[in-house]
């Protein structure tokens, strides 16, 4: 659900005008394009694919979204990052689309694939990628792509690059990743005598935490769970994750939670729920209400991304002091998701070649624009949250050094989570049809004390198994 916070299951958004901006920095060195390519000049420099983009080039491209207006902050970083782009690619014209609200949402995505509407670079979920293939929709750009044009390639997690690839071949570039852990209310946790900078690591753990803090009274729940709007099949599959369980078989053509750890995440909910009376009495919650719970401290845990973080704080009033984050309970596996940009299928050389100098100045650059920490804290923006971090290696050490020197926020709060890394686990095919059939199996669970587990599990499997064989 987001660019980190809505990677996961999109949230819709009320507003889908889209906008252009051209932006350059140097006018005085002028751009220019022809008018029967969409903004793509002659080709410039060298024919092979590997070369980087020629400084000469002239090339406009298009690129989505670009910080809307108010994202005052962001937007101005955006067109500092144009203008110094445009010092070594003075002739290659930026265009940015803003899209006030979020940024991609599912039918206005669809209906731009199927119009071949997209710009030219396209932001895009990881799971977004059979969709966009099934439409022709992005340009393979394995031949660009190498350490000349992005030099720090070695350096980014191979199995972050490798949710933008099919077949071996590579369709776009990460933005950002995430990986998700247990977000604590701080305060919570020492009222209820437990210790924040330790959060429970099994499941078992959670339980016994949960029924702790729920104890403090007041309208107050241990821990909170989604079932509405995708978000509760999204976080069941976490959970089966977290236990080393797989919601689709090898396959990919099985539903797989209709098995001994499903029952054993769905009847841990229940006994939660309606045996210790730790979940709170409101249920049928989606993305936004868990958050609201507890930026208020009226909730104690939940799983989550770490830039939930940054939502309390500049969207609820939150303060960072009051949350902290740990490894998700179980340990086997987290779920992980992301999101990048792919390059409209047809595009020329050139056109591919700049979007790729530009994502990787913009991108994929320690100390440079998304990663450049200290204008970030300078601008007011949140430093310090574990992700995106992509990097390893010496790339790594840098980035995260570069974090704690500018955080915005006590990043120790965060060090269970970053010292105790969980393997990542994408998402499964036809993500979001499986994640609403499986809506139901913990609505039912949190709505209804004497729901048939075994019931829900099965119906689901027989769903899900039919929208497997529709692939």
């Amino acid at each position: 659900m987001r660019s980190a916070r809505l990677c996961r299951t999109r949230r819709a958004s009320a507003v889908t005008l889209v906008s252009a901006m051209t932006l350059t920095a140097l006018a005085a060195c002028g751009t220019s394009s022809s008018s029967d390519d969409g903004g793509t000049s002659q080709p410039t420099g060298s024919s092979d694919a590997s070369a980087p983009l020629d400084p000469k080039a002239k090339v406009t491209i298009t690129i989505d979204c670009m910080p809307p207006a108010a994202k005052a902050a962001e937007l101005e970083e955006w067109k500092e990052d144009v203008a110094e782009f445009n010092k070594t690619y003075p002739n290659v014209t930026i265009e940015g689309r803003s899209t006030p609200g979020q940024c991609l949402e599912p039918p206005r995505f669809t209906a731009m694939l199927k119009a071949k509407s997209q710009p030219d670079v396209f932001y895009t979920y990881f799971t977004d990628l059979p969709q966009v293939l099934s439409e022709d929709g992005a340009e393979d750009i394995s031949a660009y792509v190498n350490d000349k044009t992005v030099p720090l390639l070695r350096d980014i997690d191979p199995n972050v690059l490798g949710s933008l690839k099919q077949d071996g071949k590579l369709y776009g570039l990460p933005t950002s990743n995430y990986t998700m852990g247990l977000l604590v209310n701080r305060k919570l946790f020492e009222d209820a005598g437990l210790d924040p900078d330790a959060p429970p690591r099994t499941w078992e753990e959670v339980r016994a935490a949960a029924k702790r803090i729920a104890g403090l009274g007041e309208g107050v729940s241990g821990f909170g769970e989604y079932s509405a709007g995708n978000t509760g099949g999204w976080h069941f599959t976490a959970q089966l994750y977290s236990v080393g369980g797989d919601v689709v078989d090898a396959s990919g053509k099985k539903a797989a939670f209709n098995s001994d750890l499903g029952r054993r995440v769905a009847e841990n909910l229940r006994a939660m729920r309606w045996e210790d009376d730790s979940m709170g009495k409101t249920q049928l919650l989606k993305w936004g209400d868990l958050q609201k719970q507890i930026a208020t401290d009226r909730l104690g845990m939940f799983l989550a991304a770490p830039d939930d973080i940054a939502y309390m704080v500049q969207q609820l009033g939150a303060k960072y002091e009051n949350f902290g984050m740990g490894p998700i309970p179980g340990g086997r596996n987290t779920l992980a998701g992301g999101n990048g940009y792919m390059i409209k299928k047809g595009s020329s050389p050139d056109k591919i070649k700049a979007a790729i100098a530009w994502l990787n100045f913009k991108n994929l650059t320690v100390g440079k624009g998304q990663f450049d920490w200290a204008r970030t804290k300078a601008d007011k923006l949140p430093v310090g949250i574990p992700q995106p971090n992509f990097w390893l290696n010496e790339s790594k050490a840098k980035d995260d050094a570069g974090r704690v020197e500018h955080a915005t926020m006590p990043v120790a709060n965060f060090k269970a989570f970053m010292d105790s890394p969980v393997p990542g686990k994408a998402e499964p095919p036809k993500a979001q049809e499986i994640y609403k059939i499986l809506d139901n199996v913990m609505s039912g669970i949190l709505t209804d004390k004497d729901a048939d587990v075994d019931k829900l599990l099965s119906t689901a499997e027989t769903q899900v198994n039919q929208v497997l064989a529709n692939q």
